[in-house]
């Protein structure tokens, strides 16, 4: 009785785990040049992969489709407005939806090459596939604006449980010649004052092809059109509907990546020194870290930072702060919080020994002090920076070797109770250029490379300075 319980419960979880659905997007070439299929392809790639119902693959050469090409893929995405790909090709693509699979088409594909007037020009399947033809007498659209597309079939699975409504920033096709076995989901009013047609226009159908079904949009027109909450959530719940005829996807899709929520808390603290505006990319766009910004002490440094913060990145430059600032600071790290200091933040607080000593554990000298000499730094230097050999640490997990150029600092102070994580061998720069500090509690991280834009957009930078936030957060392992 025990194992039939235990396959029971096995054979739940494998069910819930429901294999990716595998999506191939035809795109490439445009002859229409505000459609910017280079751009709208990769963001919905991103947007459908982030739901985690999706594999999604892009192909741009599309006069080699063959039936074989297409066979491992559940559904298509139609995102073209070039030259026309030859019977081979077209034709394996109307075989893939006889077959009992899906399409999902939008706007630039409502016209072009494929309704070509010149007899016999045309593609024969086309205008059935998606369910409508474009008279080149009728082509035409409203200007551009916001408008709402109205849900006119509320209990399809595509539409099941979205609101009534939602928002288009987009051109508002008109005249669209519908074919009979259309199913329209969806409308927009098409406003005179906007040069359009004083009706309430297709915007959203679906139209059965064979054994399989194509849903087609006419809203697309650029990036900004189908960043929209609405369309992302439509679109990607009628790509999951032509793949297997259901929906299981939420009734509200972000187009842009939302913060999980156990992501990172993390406190960025600049002022004192200037730096690109490109930094900044390195906290964007990622759902495992969300972020906030100070650019004084007085503002970083508040009580209960540790309640607030999972870690503070530090890309400041100030050798003093205030006695409140530094019983506060103190506090985070003794509560064992997450300290990640980068570039010129080294020379933070050298005023306060506790801090350079025992924290972070290095410090630039910008006098001399006793037998201490004036450290220094130059600019624009190539230089090769290499993980340890034989330390193996979540830190530097997948960045490699950065060669790079940057800012080099020499003859500085380290603490001999650091961990080295990366060097370098540069003759004008200290050895250590990655480290962890020495404090007991807390995670430590220090990054000396950052002062150029080669150094921040630099992929084993990116990936350097991801895993020492999560690291130093305690979500890295």
């Amino acid at each position: 009785m025990r194992w039939l319980l235990i396959l029971t419960a096995l054979a739940s979880v494998l069910q819930a785990a429901e294999p990716k659905l595998r999506v191939l997007v035809m795109t490439g070439r445009t002859d229409v040049p505000n459609h910017y299929w280079n751009l709208t392809t990769p963001f919905l790639r991103d947007v459908l992969e982030r739901t985690g119902r999706f594999d999604v693959k892009v192909i741009e050469e599309l006069r080699g489709i063959t039936g074989e090409t297409l066979a491992p893929y559940d559904a298509l995405i139609l995102n073209y407005n070039g030259p026309r790909w030859g019977r081979t090709a077209e034709e394996a693509v109307e075989q893939f939806i006889r077959s009992g699979k899906g399409m999902v088409a939008f706007h630039g594909v409502s016209y072009g090459p494929f309704f070509d007037p010149a007899p016999g020009a045309a593609w024969p399947a086309y205008a059935d596939m998606i369910g409508s033809t474009w008279k080149p007498q009728n082509i035409g659209h409203s200007v551009r604006h916001v408008f709402p597309v109205k849900w006119t079939d509320r209990e399809h699975p595509i539409s099941g449980g979205m609101d009534e409504a939602f928002l288009a920033n987009d051109e508002l096709y008109h005249r669209m010649d519908l074919k009979p076995n259309v199913h329209v989901l969806a409308t927009a009013y098409s406003d005179p004052a906007k040069k359009g047609t004083g009706r309430d226009e297709p915007i959203l159908w679906t139209v059965p092809f064979g054994k399989g079904h194509v849903v087609h949009f006419t809203l697309g027109h650029d990036l900004s059109a189908i960043h929209q909450t609405g369309f992302v959530t439509a679109f990607a719940r009628s790509l999951e509907w032509v793949a297997t005829g259901n929906v299981t996807l939420p009734t509200r899709i972000a187009a842009t990546p939302q913060a999980k929520p156990d992501a990172a808390r993390v406190l960025l603290v600049t002022g004192g020194h200037g730096y690109p505006s490109s930094f900044y990319t390195l906290f964007e766009g990622q759902d495992d870290i969300v972020w906030w910004h100070a650019t004084t002490q007085k503002a970083a440094f508040r009580k209960d930072l540790a309640s607030r913060y999972d870690v503070i990145v530090f890309h400041d430059l100030g050798e003093t702060i205030g006695d409140e600032e530094k019983s506060n600071l103190e506090a985070f790290v003794e509560a064992g919080k997450g300290i990640v200091s980068i570039h010129h933040a080294i020379v933070d607080y050298t005023s306060w020994p506790w801090w350079y000593e025992n924290v972070i554990g290095g410090k630039y000298y910008t006098q001399p002090l006793g037998d201490h000499a004036k450290s220094v730094y130059k600019e624009d230097v190539d230089m090769l920076v290499t993980p340890v050999m034989g330390v193996n640490h979540p830190v530097t997990r997948g960045v490699g070797p950065i060669p790079v150029n940057d800012e080099v600092y020499k003859g500085m102070w380290h603490s001999p109770k650091i961990t080295v994580l990366m060097e370098t061998d540069h003759p004008l720069n200290d050895k250590p250029v990655v480290y962890l500090g020495p404090h007991p509690k807390a995670r430590v991280v220090y990054i000396q490379l950052g002062h150029s834009e080669n150094a921040i957009r630099h992929p084993g930078y990116r990936r350097l300075v991801r895993n020492a936030i999560l690291w130093s957060a305690d979500k890295l392992k």
